[in-house]
């Protein structure tokens, strides 16, 4: 099974990616974590994404294309953060078409800027590890520190409010034409992304099923 995990920036694709990835026990790729792994790296690809990491921005097609088909895996993936416009989603067409494979669906986890801004703005990351946590819905037992490895937890650079409105503006003009594209070919399916990881994660089995 082949399916992407759509979203704005906060929706829980990611969250609910890696549910799904064991749920279904097939690949997850992630285009953030390994952006930011490239990042950690200081890579000659992390030096690249960098700026555009932290202005809120798009890293460019090109080089995330790249990316993508280095780490797709053709039988089953579970596929989170790309493609973020149009021009990516034909990329990737074209990278599954190599290998006669297309998308079973594409899910869009539906829901609006407030939402966003609360969660990412009191969104937590380790350091470590990378573990997420939320100040005020899943927060970690002692103040500041990962529950499972210790390390210290700190707010993303694109995780501040000006970066935020930034990064749902840029997904605002991007998300019509790529829903659209879905939608012509009957691979998109719509998921309410209010409520808990559980009940957000309910939702989506139901439609696979």
């Amino acid at each position: 099974m082949k399916i992407i995990l759509f979203g704005s920036p906060g929706s829980g694709k990611g969250t609910q990616a890696a549910m799904l990835a064991e749920y279904l026990n097939i690949k997850r790729v992630s285009l953030g974590d390994i952006l930011r792994g490239e990042v950690e790296k200081d890579s000659q690809l992390g030096r690249k994404v960098k700026s555009y990491m932290e202005g809120g921005l798009l890293v460019p097609d090109n080089l995330v294309s790249r990316v993508i088909e280095e780490n797709i895996n053709i039988p089953g993936f579970i596929l989170e953060g790309y493609p973020r416009n149009l021009e990516q989603a034909k990329r990737l067409e074209g990278i599954l078409k190599k290998s006669n494979a297309d998308v079973d669906f594409f899910i869009y986890l539906d829901i609006d800027q407030q939402i966003i801004i609360n969660r990412l703005g009191k969104r937590r990351i380790c350091r470590s590890c990378g573990a997420n946590y939320h100040l005020e819905e899943e927060s970690s037992e002692k103040e500041g520190i990962c529950d499972s490895c210790g390390g210290e937890l700190i707010q993303r650079k694109d995780d501040n409010p000006e970066v935020i409105k930034k990064r749902w503006e840029v997904f605002s003009n991007e998300s019509k034409s790529i829903l659209d594209f879905y939608q012509a070919k009957g691979k998109l399916v719509n998921i309410d992304g209010r409520g808990n990881k559980l009940e957000i994660f309910e939702r989506v089995k139901k439609i696979l099923r």
